[in-house]
């Protein structure tokens, strides 16, 4: 795929070290730490853009989906994002990721994410922000649990395909949360670096939930026990699990965990004494406004009609009137309409996910509708705080 004189497509294997020194100069790795990185995540997502010959920025998208509405939406995450130092300063990252986002629509993807090192870049190719990454951390003296009805023992390799089936059983039910691949269950019980040791709980019916943790060593004999996933489908496998993290408390201090500021894990604690901080508001990105509208899921008691007018300036097939019709918990989207609500692109994507409401959006001048309008596009839309535990 070029663009004048720019070139856009898979690296080359000689290419590979010029790729790994992009990546550990633009996140502050060694080239050797870039180039592990490289392998473990499978250079064959992997995207350079070329100038004159010379490899100047590269990407890494990553197919997955992420659960709308109960609703698994097909989407690309994308990360390793990096310019040569010489080429920054003129458009070259912009480049970069029109290209990459024209491929990704090209392979049928209605929607990408990420997570931004910098807004600007990725507003003016059309993400914007769309949900949310906590960090939730709890004294390990606050989890004073005894709930033992359930057997807990390690996990097993038999054990993968059945953690998988409850952990989509789990994100299902969670906007944002991903449907994972390969790459994002590898990150959960290999994460990089470090070692996850990983738990499950069964009742009578086979496994209600798990847990992989990591034990970070602080000052003396003391631990952090950071948990890369945690997973509950039952309130008993909820207090199994938080009461063998409690279990730690002689040699652990706090346990830590990602995901929803809203978690129910929290309402089971005794006292509010945790902390969720903000670790990122990430991005999305709609590629292809019919498609990605008709694969998520929509209350499913509610019937009615919303008129869209959508601008875009980089992909023209999604520009213009489109009316949203929803009946039964599915939508279904044809061209024309009245356009009474009008929005970017950019704008769509947390009105979308349900990040930001009408009337929050509309506030902030980014939407344009009559009040009639307004409670349609609020109940289509609704839900919980769109969130999202893995990191990529």
């Amino acid at each position: 795929m070029e663009t004048g004189k720019s070139e856009f497509g898979p690296p080359a294997a000689e290419e590979m070290s010029v790729v790994a020194d992009i990546l550990s100069q633009s996140f502050a790795t060694s080239a050797q730490e870039s180039a592990a990185a490289l392998e473990k995540s499978g250079p064959a997502n992997l995207r350079v853009l070329r100038e004159a010959g010379e490899v100047v920025g590269t990407a890494f998208p990553i197919p997955m989906g992420q659960w709308y509405g109960g609703r698994r939406v097909a989407m690309a995450g994308v990360g390793g994002v990096g310019v040569a130092p010489s080429a920054r300063g003129r458009g070259t990252a912009t480049r970069l990721m029109q290209q990459v986002l024209q491929e990704l629509r090209g392979k049928g993807f209605p929607l990408s994410v990420l997570y931004p090192s910098t807004q600007a870049l990725y507003r003016r190719v059309g993400y914007e922000q769309a949900g949310s990454r906590f960090e939730l951390r709890v004294q390990v003296q606050g989890l004073d649990f005894t709930e033992r009805t359930l057997s807990l023992r390690p996990v097993k390799a038999s054990d993968q395909a059945a953690l998988q089936e409850v952990y989509r059983r789990h994100a299902s039910s969670r906007p944002g949360y991903l449907d994972r691949g390969p790459y994002s269950w590898e990150r959960m019980s290999n994460p990089r670096g470090e070692t996850a040791h990983g738990f499950l709980v069964e009742g009578a019916s086979g496994v209600e939930g798990y847990v992989y943790v990591v034990r970070r060593r602080q000052q003396g004999f003391m631990q952090e026990l950071f948990l890369t996933d945690f997973v509950a489908l039952t309130p008993a496998a909820a207090r199994r699990l938080l009461s063998f993290l409690g279990d730690h408390r002689s040699l652990a201090t706090e346990v830590a965990w990602t995901g929803s500021s809203a978690d129910p894990l929290l309402f089971l604690l005794r006292e509010q004494r945790y902390q969720a901080k903000l670790l990122f508001h990430w991005m999305l990105r709609v590629l292809d406004v019919p498609a990605a509208l008709e694969a998520r899921g929509y209350p499913a008691g509610l019937s009615g009609a919303l008129h869209l007018e959508v601008e875009d300036e980089l992909f023209p097939e999604n520009r213009g009137r489109f009316l949203l019709e929803v009946e039964g918990g599915q939508g279904r989207v044809r061209r024309g309409g009245e356009g009474r609500v009008k929005l970017d692109i950019r704008t769509l994507a947390p009105l979308y996910t349900g990040f930001l409401s009408p009337e929050a959006l509309r506030l902030a001048g980014a939407l344009m509708t009559d009040d009639a309008s307004m409670p349609v596009a609020a109940a289509m839309f609704s839900g919980a705080p769109p969130s999202m535990a893995d990191m990529f």
